[in-house]
């Protein structure tokens, strides 16, 4: 079903308003005779171009025959000069004041009724009426055929809603004060065109949606705000002091357009629900709107033709949509139709808004008059600001000093963590849970037995390095002595015990550290095993349940626990108010600080400056009052806090609750203090374990390589003293197999080729030199004949280098390993134990900034481990 053409859209009657009426008013010489009194001639002739502007402003108002758009920019500009003037003349009856300036305005709906003032209120309320009509009749000028000119009517209702709302924040109490007043300018009547003025922007939206063909759901929603703006602006009209004020015609116009809006709401929704095929809702809709139509009809005299003649079109469309709606149900859908009153209300949609004002009147930056700010009125309102500091200053501190009284009282007895206790509620101080906190993170007591266990396989792996380093040496000695043997006088290379000598000794200092770091170990699970009960509070979660509870008594001779325990629990909760409304007045000392502007009245004052501050600073007076009366409440509700605590620690047994809270809070804090010792103690060990382990690699390969040169050295000299005992040259691959047969094998790894010949299988095989042996350093001549003792590169002294872990005597249980002179770094080593990667172990390269890696491979003695600290040996 498609919404006719014939819309009550398409005939919309709007209302603008009429501007208010004027006098005219000198006001160019008063002004400039005060300013030539008050200040000086010379101050009058300076400000000669501002008192002309006012003037001609003014006589501008009072001829209304400009364009709304010019009027508009006039009205606004005027507005915001008597902002300024009233903060500069003081127009008033007083004889010491402008009281030659009388403001006289007439009704804008009942004109024979005016308002006559001596002061600027009145006129700046009717400056503020007349911009919202202004704003109205441009509205109202636009062409609303056009999708632009409804934006625009819209706009421009929405600034006169703004300008109305403006004028009944901020001016119309104040014009209203005067004996001489217009019914207009109330803050009834400007709520009320605030409503209307929404209304119709809200209908020129309407409009809009139904021009633009948009769906019949979102007109219904759009249709129905309109309706309850005029709805609301309806009530304000039927109720006083409207109700007597306006022309019956206005109130039947708002009637109607009200149930017109509403209408349409239920039109454009029945659209809808025919179209999701809800034919029962869709009839109770339009039969509401066809009753709320019938109902405005009785009330239409005097309204606009084409208002009549929309409301008519728009109840024939109803009742055609009904009728076909009626006998689709009847025929097909057969719904049952519900009643009005159990309908839910029609959903409203509200696209628009009262333009603020604020911005748009803001007189602060307006130059005119700026000059007029005497000196004698800048240094005195100096003097008030400070005595306002000095005020709040001093009660700020009163209500600083009653919290911190508060707490410390609170404190002294215990509250409110006793009553937080008894209902099971205790927390921990926050800096002791905090490091029960990081124990628990870091795995608490129980999972030192993890890392205990990372301590073992890590000695493990250092023992087994160092039997595999030893070995070495040991198979390389036993070759050598049974060559020795072998061929006697002839066998002229250097013992390898001459030659190892350093190594051993390495070999044996390495050995004291791992059995001196076995003790440690043994002490650091012994103080594990011996400290386990003192730990293992630590490991219960949450932590809280390891306090003792603060309980009733097992034996009561009255049953008044729960009495004590509410009235003392009450009296926490007046506390907790006091401080609230503490807090509450300070924001309010604050806030009136903020909001205290007198300059106003300094300039306009002709009597004693002192006379004022007293009357301005007693605005502090009551504030002051509720302050003390704050201070004195909270001090007798303590004494009876005092009392009450008294009575429930009685009861409770409250002393020894504290006893056993604060011997927890010692087990707990000796339990962290041992736990971190422990682990500080493992963490060194596993540093010492993994450092040593890298050396011990290290020295291992430096013993591979020896043996290795060894058994190049060895291959050799037997070819050598094969050839001697032969008398054969080295080309006859044939001599000497009657010896060969006593050599034993050495070096049987290093397998090679000479001289692409197969060497006879009775001579032992060994390794050819390489081109660069693995050791060599730096070119050498060759060996001579004899086989002079070359020295090799670890016979040579080693000097201590310090070490990179940087660990105090007394705190390091281990014995500290020595650097090594740097390599290429070698990928060696094994894990301590399968799956094992521990934060020091196989690290990965460093990036810059970082720790430099250990020098693992610089050899030296290691020093013997510290005699001190915690793993001293026994």
């Amino acid at each position: 079903m498609a919404a006719p053409a014939t819309s009550a859209a398409a005939a919309n009657v709007m209302l603008a308003i009429h501007e208010k009426k004027t006098v005219a008013v000198e006001i160019y010489r008063p002004l400039r005779q005060y300013i030539a009194y008050t200040y000086s001639e010379r101050e009058a002739q300076n400000l000669e171009d501002d008192l002309e502007s006012v003037k001609q402003m003014r006589a501008n108002l009072e001829r209304p025959s400009d364009t709304p758009d010019v009027r508009r920019d006039l009205l606004q500009s005027y507005y915001k000069a008597l902002c300024v003037m009233e903060s500069r003349f003081p127009i008033s009856p007083d004889k010491d004041h402008i009281n030659t300036i009388t403001f006289i305005w007439y009704d804008a709906f009942k004109p024979k009724h005016k308002a006559s003032q001596q002061n600027i209120h009145l006129e700046k309320a009717a400056v503020l009426f007349n911009l919202g009509a202004v704003h109205s009749q441009v509205a109202l000028s636009a062409d609303r055929s056009s999708g632009s000119g409804r934006v625009q009517a819209s706009h421009s209702f929405m600034a006169s809603a703004g300008a109305f709302a403006f004028l009944r924040d901020n001016a119309s109490m104040k014009a209203s004060i005067g004996q001489s007043t217009t019914l207009d300018i109330s803050v009834e009547c400007a709520g009320m065109l605030e409503r209307l003025m929404l209304a119709q922007a809200q209908e020129c939206v309407f409009e809009k949606v139904i021009a633009e063909g948009k769906s019949a759901g979102l007109c219904a929603k759009i249709a129905r705000q309109v309706a309850l703006y005029y709805e609301e602006a309806f009530a304000a009209l039927n109720a006083a002091p409207l109700n007597q004020h306006f022309d019956r015609t206005w109130i039947s116009h708002v009637q109607v357009k009200a149930a017109q809006l509403y209408a349409e709401a239920c039109y454009r929704y029945g659209l809808e629900m025919h179209e999701k095929e809800e034919i029962a809702e869709e009839i109770a809709r339009l039969k509401n709107g066809i009753s709320t139509l019938a109902d405005a009809k009785k009330s239409m005299k005097g309204v606009a033709p084409q208002l009549v003649d929309a409301v008519t079109r728009l109840e024939t469309n109803l009742n055609r949509n009904l009728e076909i709606a009626t006998k689709e149900n009847d025929r097909v859908y057969l719904m049952r139709v519900p009643a009005a009153n159990t309908l839910p209300p029609l959903q409203a949609a509200s696209l628009v808004k009262s333009t603020p004002m604020n911005d748009i009147l803001d007189a602060s930056k307006e130059k005119m008059f700026s000059s007029l700010v005497p000196d004698n009125s800048a240094k005195a309102l100096s003097r008030y600001t400070e005595m306002v500091d000095d005020v709040i200053r001093t009660q700020a501190e009163k209500l600083q000093q009653g919290s911190e009284i508060t707490r410390v009282k609170l404190k002294e007895m215990d509250l409110p963590d006793s009553i937080l206790a008894l209902e099971g509620n205790f927390t921990l101080p926050r800096d002791l849970k905090e490091d029960v906190e990081a124990v628990q993170i870091s795995g608490g007591p129980s999972g030192l037995e993890v890392e205990l266990q990372q301590l073992r396989d890590l000695r493990r792996v250092n023992q087994e390095l160092l039997v595999q380093t030893e070995e070495l040496l040991q198979q390389e000695a036993r070759e050598d002595a049974q060559f020795r043997s072998q061929f006697g006088t002839r066998w002229t290379r250097p013992q390898s015990s001459t030659l190892t000598k350093n190594l051993q000794d390495r070999l044996s200092r390495f050995a004291g550290n791992l059995k001196q770091a076995a003790d440690s170990d043994a002490r650091i699970e012994r103080s594990v095993k011996d400290h386990s009960a003192l730990m293992s509070i630590l490991d219960r979660r949450p932590i809280e349940s390891a306090f003792p509870t603060l309980a009733r008594p097992i034996m009561s001779l009255d049953a008044n626990e729960d009495a004590i325990v509410g009235a003392l629990k009450q009296s926490l909760r007046q506390l907790e108010s006091l401080g609230a409304h503490r807090a509450g007045l300070e924001d309010m000392l604050k806030e009136m600080k903020r909001k205290d502007d007198i300059l106003p009245k300094l300039m306009t004052s002709t009597g004693s400056y002192e006379d004022l501050f007293k009357k301005e600073i007693s605005k502090y007076d009551s504030i002051c009052e509720e302050i003390a009366q704050n201070i004195e409440a909270q001090e007798q509700l303590l004494l009876q806090i005092q009392a009450q605590n008294d009575e429930f620690s009685a009861v409770f047994n409250l002393e020894d609750y504290k006893a056993s809270r604060e011997k927890t809070y010692k087990q707990i804090a000796a339990a962290i203090t041992k736990y971190r010792e422990i682990k500080d103690n493992i963490n060194e060990g596993l540093k010492f374990y993994v450092t040593l382990q890298d050396a011990i690699t290290n020295i291992k390969q430096q013993c591979s390589d020896f043996v290795m040169t060894r058994n190049i050295q060895c291959r050799e000299m037997i070819e050598d003293v094969q050839r001697q005992l032969a008398g054969l040259s080295f080309q006859d691959g044939k001599s000497g197999s009657g010896y060969n047969s006593n050599y034993p094998s050495v070096g049987q790894q290093y397998p090679t080729q000479r001289n692409q010949q197969q060497p006879d299988p009775q001579v032992p095989s060994y390794p050819s030199r390489p081109q660069t042996p693995y050791y060599q350093t730096m070119e050498q001549p060759p060996v001579a004949a004899g086989y002079a003792h070359p020295r090799p590169p670890y016979t040579s002294p080693q000097q201590p280098v310090q070490l990179p872990y940087h660990i105090p005597a007394a705190a390091n249980p281990y014995p500290p390993q020595q650097p090594q002179q740097q390599q290429q770094p070698v990928e060696y080593g094994q894990p301590a134990y399968p799956g094992w990667r521990g934060p020091y172990y196989n690290a990965h390269p460093q990036q810059p900034g970082a720790h430099p890696p250990p020098p693992y491979t610089i050899p030296g003695p290691y020093p013997p481990p510290h005699q001190s600290g915690y793993y001293k040996p026994q």
